[in-house]
């Protein structure tokens, strides 16, 4: 045989030693496929009540209850998916230490596959008690955990929000609802596990999305409040209040205002279609104060006055003027609940102080919520209509 020969028959036999495969691939019809899941307060299920009475328990208390949703793929993929064959299953334990009872799932069914986990709910009553900063700790040490999983607050128990009435899986429900922040001032952007521990690690005040569900239903219904340093639920901010922060700091892709009349009949309807916040901190000596910039431009959708004119600009005026009142009362009603009720900055005040007068804002940052409460803010709010319709104009 020539050398040639021998060369190449080498490395014909050295790629195929190379040609190994996946060898740490894994089946997915032997994976649960996690796509969410809902942490509770600890309440052991009946099913594990049945089972430790057989032996199947081991030595734990129920502190914390998780309830993963998993994807039934055949189901899932299947247009044919009804009320009664549901493309999900929710698998719920309690217990102590996180990881541990994650893993006791694989001495009841297929081991838990967490790489395409999308959301994460927390329930009010588990939040209100224990540091979210542990509890989503002990995901983030979790190499199978992504850090893009959206986090939300329910309003009662995580896990109902993981339920439907209808053959949509919970999780995906969920996900579409968050993005639908161009359509409306009373959802938050998005906050995933990345960008809370961030907030947490800058010993910021925060808010997070809140969630209400009821029998198979779910709506998004203001935000949960989280206190610097604590990192614990101290309260809700109602879907006003929301509405009035996102005004106030400028973070909203669309979303109406609602105007009524002196006798509270329907008014006019303003959709905004540009907005724009300017926090501009002032101090002068040892006094801090705020003013804000509101400028918006948008259409008017809706109005139910009689025998307008829209040539006659004191028509528009007046519908500009309702709007801007309906946003005041929104932005008065955030001011006073961030000052007053739970003493808590969460609009960017002290990052702006930071920005402009960062000695300043070394002397107050450690006690910061605290120093924001005493601190005068005045606004501005300018809305200018550029769309109004046909109806009634002039020929």
């Amino acid at each position: 045989m020539s050398k040639i020969k021998i060369l190449t028959a080498t490395m014909l036999i050295m790629s195929l030693l190379l040609l190994t495969g996946c060898w740490d691939s894994k089946n997915i019809t032997e994976m649960s496929i996690v796509v969410g899941e809902a942490i509770d307060q600890g309440d052991e299920a009946p099913k594990e009540d049945k089972l430790n009475e057989k032996g199947g328990g081991y030595r734990k208390q129920d502190l914390i209850t998780i309830t993963w949703q998993v994807v039934i793929p055949k189901i899932a993929a299947s247009r044919n998916a009804s009320g009664d064959l549901k493309p999900y299953k929710n698998h719920s334990l309690s217990g102590d230490m996180i990881h541990q009872f994650a893993r006791e799932v694989s001495l009841e069914s297929k081991p838990l596959f967490n790489q395409h986990q999308k959301m994460f709910v927390f329930g009010e009553k588990l939040v209100r008690s224990m540091d979210l900063q542990t509890l989503i700790d002990q995901h983030f040490r979790d190499n199978e955990v992504r850090e893009s999983g959206l986090v939300l607050i329910a309003r009662g128990l995580a896990k109902d929000t993981l339920e439907s009435n209808s053959p949509e899986i919970p999780v995906d429900r969920l996900v579409r609802i968050s993005k639908n922040q161009y359509r409306s001032t009373r959802i938050l952007p998005s906050m995933t596990i990345q960008n809370v521990m961030e907030k947490i690690a800058t010993h910021s005040s925060f808010l997070i999305q809140s969630v209400a569900a009821s029998q198979g239903e779910v709506k998004f219904a203001g935000a949960a409040v989280f206190k610097q340093e604590e990192n614990k639920l101290i309260g809700f901010l109602s879907e006003e209040e929301l509405e009035g922060l996102t005004w106030l700091t400028g973070k909203s892709k669309g979303g109406v205002v609602k105007t009524t009349d002196e006798g509270n009949h329907p008014f006019i309807i303003y959709e905004l279609e540009s907005l724009k916040s300017r926090i501009q901190p002032k101090v002068a000596g040892d006094r801090i104060s705020f003013h804000v910039d509101i400028d918006s431009v948008g259409r008017l959708t809706e109005d139910w006055r009689e025998k307008v004119d829209y040539f006659d600009n004191s028509y528009l005026q007046s519908a500009e003027k309702a709007a801007e009142k309906e946003v005041a009362r929104h932005i008065d009603l955030i001011l006073h609940t961030m000052q007053s009720k739970y003493s808590v900055e969460v609009a960017g005040f002290g990052t702006q102080l930071r920005i402009h007068y960062p000695k300043v804002w070394q002397k107050v940052k450690q006690n910061w919520d605290q120093e924001f409460s005493k601190i005068p803010v005045t606004y501005s709010v300018k809305l200018k209509i550029n769309d109004y319709g046909l109806r009634r104009m002039k020929k």
